[in-house]
């Protein structure tokens, strides 16, 4: 073979190295921010295990309380706050912590899509709440800001005032969420919901021991993290492919079906 063959083969193979790496490179920057971000959520952190050890038994305990659910809740034991029409085709389950990055991030790039379709009456969204951050890092902001949205759920107006939880969502390893006085202030942004019945629900912690009840129960689901989002009993969260246009597109189908 000459010189000049064994030249044009070595080329060759380089630039399909490139092309192989630019691929790759392009693949990862198809993956959505909230793929990145779902690591952060997760139980079992080995780097948190310190953490957790070190904050055993701070945490506020409120599963002495009774359990009161907040107006509406529904499901089994009624941990679930439902989103739209109660006869939408299609329900989303999400289970979400305040405190969590990879929650703020889903609700960032999917948010305008899922309130289309919850006012369309195509999707109804069934929120569970829970404290995972709490646990993790220690503190009682998950908690805190949990109770404070099942209050304004009271008040009908999760929607708006858990969109401005996330909006508002401090460092994770900021546990400013446990400061009743933030929560109420950021109440502020929600028209009609700063309210007398609202403070003192949030300040009495009206609704801990539920919280902690569906903390519970995501536990004994065998969920990885949060966020958690089920479509038809599958965790979609989980499909690197899944993006708001393709779950708008499976929503859509499961209607017209």
């Amino acid at each position: 073979m000459s010189e000049k063959n064994r030249d044009g083969k070595r080329t060759a193979r380089e630039r399909l190295a490139v092309e192989r790496e630019k691929q790759k490179s392009a693949d990862k920057r198809r993956r959505t921010l909230i793929v990145g971000a779902s690591i952060v959520c997760v139980l079992g952190l080995a780097a948190v295990i310190g953490v957790v050890a070190a904050n055993a038994g701070k945490d506020k305990d409120t599963s002495a309380g009774p359990v009161v659910a907040p107006s509406g809740a529904q499901g089994k034991d009624s941990l679930a706050i439902p989103v739209g029409k109660d006869g939408a085709k299609s329900t989303l389950t999400v289970w979400e912590d305040f405190r969590c990055p990879a929650c703020k991030a889903f609700e960032t790039a999917y948010r305008p899509t899922l309130h289309e379709l919850e006012d369309a009456g195509k999707l109804r969204i069934e929120y569970h709440l829970v404290r995972l951050i709490d646990g993790n890092l220690g503190g009682t902001g998950s908690l805190r800001a949990a109770n404070a949205a099942a209050c304004a759920q009271d008040a009908g107006k999760f929607r708006d005032y858990h969109d401005v939880l996330f909006e508002n969502q401090p460092e994770e390893t900021d546990d400013a969420f446990a400061d009743n006085g933030k929560l109420i202030r950021l109440a502020g942004k929600v028209n009609g919901l700063d309210t007398p019945a609202f403070q003192k629900c949030v300040k009495d912690g009206a609704h801990d021991s539920w919280v902690d009840k569906s903390h519970k129960a995501f536990q004994a689901g065998g969920f990885s993290g949060t966020p958690t989002v089920l479509f038809g009993g599958k965790n979609i969260y989980q499909d690197q492919t899944m993006t708001p246009a393709k779950l708008k597109q499976m929503v859509e189908q499961e209607n017209q079906g």
